[in-house]
């Protein structure tokens, strides 16, 4: 399914710690057939590295801009709140979806990831099925029902 109307595939940065999560979306894609690129990272440090196109992540071709990022909240070395906050000053964070993807159902964090600008906050289930479930109807409403920018105006 190519899910850009026509266009290019989706870009998908996942930045998760956990093998065993990283597995069940890269699993969950290609279950739904959604035509994308998954990038993932390891922790905050590679996501804020692969945004800012800075170490391993320097040349654009191989680091393209994501159209939705799933950002776990925690995470060792920088966590997702610090990304969502050193974020909230990067030219290009209004045109990225960020969604929060995270076992955390505290108040505390669900509040403060909006305040700092994420644009969903969700729990990750823990059964593969509503797992599934829940990245189809993400990749549904975020690259069919939402007009994204193009490529070209988010780098």
């Amino acid at each position: 399914m190519d899910v850009m109307k026509g266009s290019r595939p989706a870009i998908i940065l996942l930045a998760e710690d956990d093998p065993g999560d990283q597995e069940l979306t890269r699993r969950a894609l290609q279950e739904w057939k959604i035509s994308n690129e998954l990038i993932i990272v390891h922790d905050g440090k590679e996501a804020l590295d692969y945004l800012y196109r800075s170490g391993k992540f320097r040349d654009p071709e191989d680091s393209p801009w994501p159209d939705l990022v799933l950002l776990d909240l925690n995470m060792p070395k920088i966590d997702g709140r610090q990304v969502l906050e050193e974020l909230q000053t990067h030219p290009s964070r209004n045109r990225t979806s960020i969604v929060v993807l995270t076992t955390s159902q505290q108040e505390q964090d669900i509040l403060r990831s909006y305040d700092l600008g994420a644009n969903s906050f969700i729990t990750k289930p823990v059964r593969f099925d509503e797992f599934l479930s829940l990245v189809q109807t993400l990749g549904r409403y975020w690259f069919e029902i939402v007009v994204l920018p193009s490529k070209a105006v988010c780098q």
